[in-house]
This record gives structure tokens, sequence and C-alpha cells, in this order.
């Protein structure tokens, strides 16, 4: 019995649980992460690395997307698609990532 083919919803699925990692770790909520270093917590630098890992899970499956000419930009805003495409985490995306942060769905999270 041989194995289904990969289809692009189940990488759209991805996408969409990595953004939200990504946020939560922005928001400083609780990841899977936080299992798996529990002893990290009391470090300063834990949140900043915490971000960074989720950034680059998120950059590895909008470039597998990209490689495999998925739609993934429509989960994402304008300026979100931006950041992005510059595959830099910088202060700037860590900022104004959540465009509208007075939000009602960002404060809900």
């Amino acid at each position: 019995m041989g194995k289904e083919p990969v289809s692009e919803q189940f990488f759209i699925d991805k996408l969409a649980a990595s953004k939200d990692h990504f946020e939560r770790a922005l928001d400083c909520k609780h990841t899977e992460f936080d299992d798996l270093y529990p002893y990290m917590l009391e470090h300063p630098q834990f949140f900043w690395y915490k971000r960074y890992v989720a950034w680059s899970e998120l950059l590895t499956v909008v470039s597998l997307c990209e490689e495999l000419t998925f739609s993934w930009k429509e989960l994402f805003t304008t300026q979100q698609v931006a950041y992005l495409d510059s595959r830099v985490m910088s202060a700037t995306v860590l900022d104004f990532w959540f465009e509208k942060n007075d939000s009602k769905e960002h404060a809900q999270r």
C-alpha cells in the first residue's frame, strides 16, 4: 500500500499552524517549544530564541509553498508578506507583525 501524495491543503494547514505558532511566540504565549525546554523559561533570552525558532519554521513552510507553487499569501496581510519575502526577523517584524495591535482578534488570542 503506497502513501498518498502530499496535497496543497496539507501545506496550507501547516502554514496556518506555523503562523499561529509564530504569533503565539510574539505574544509570549505558550507553545510546544515551552514544553521542549521548560528549564529555559527563567532565562531572558528564551523568548527571543523562541521567536527565532518560530520565525524559522514559518519561513521554511513558506519556502516550500513557494517552491511547490502553492498559494500561501492569502493567509497574511500585505505587510506580513513583505516581511516574509525579506526573510529577516527584524525589530520591525516583531513590533509591527500585528498591524492592528488593539484589535479584538489580537486581544483574544
